[in-house]
């Protein structure tokens, strides 16, 4: 079965190519694309995940100024990657006099956007959803992750003190100088730990 893996370019036609372009072209850049080729009355960028282009409209195009609601394109999103991004987006339109229709905020559960015009007035949006919901799956699984790493540190620390009560019961009919020197001064952390390595006797 035939799978889409991804939106390979879109091509908008535009009324005034030049006005369009001193719009697209500092918006794309700052956007993360770089030019992929300028022909005569077209240009187009890429980010290497995908293209968007702009195209002058034909005679009859240039007729009909654009209106939102009308056959034809509503509106374009441009995903980021984070709510910081759709903040840094806002400054710059605003620094570039574009017009934003709907500054950044929340407009759905967990949806932060900004919404703006081109100079056909044709409505693009930069936005990031699931932020939270992701914050709060990383802090579950680092909850997770720590209550396990303590519960293993739990049961080995258990387990010492029942091998040192082990070795001193098995040694209780034993005369002394028949006992093993850890069931006298008791099992030390190395033993505890797992250390296989004897530590010398001290001299007295």
């Amino acid at each position: 079965m035939v799978r889409v893996v991804g939106i390979d370019h879109l091509v908008v036609s535009v009324s005034d190519f030049a006005k369009s372009k001193s719009f697209y072209a500092p918006l794309m850049e700052f956007l993360g694309f770089d030019v992929e080729a300028e022909y005569e009355g077209m240009m187009g960028w890429a980010n290497g995940k995908t293209l968007f282009w702009i195209a002058a409209a034909d005679a009859q195009g240039k007729k009909h100024k654009y209106r939102k609601g009308d056959v034809g394109f509503h509106h374009y999103a441009f995903r980021l990657r984070s709510r910081k991004d759709v903040d840094a987006l806002q400054t710059f339109l605003e620094s570039q006099g574009a017009t934003i229709v709907d500054p950044a905020g929340e407009y759905y559960n967990d949806y932060y956007a900004v919404f703006f015009l081109d100079p056909d007035g044709m409505k693009l949006e930069g936005m990031r959803y699931g932020e939270r919901h992701d914050q709060t799956a990383k802090k579950r699984a680092g909850t997770k992750r720590g209550k396990a790493k303590r519960k293993v540190g739990q049961s080995a620390a258990a387990a010492c003190p029942a091998r040192r009560s082990s070795a001193m019961m098995s040694a209780v009919d034993q005369p002394i100088s028949m006992m093993p020197f850890s069931a006298i001064i008791g099992l030390s952390s190395r033993h505890c730990s797992g250390a296989t390595k004897s530590a010398s006797p001290r001299v007295v």
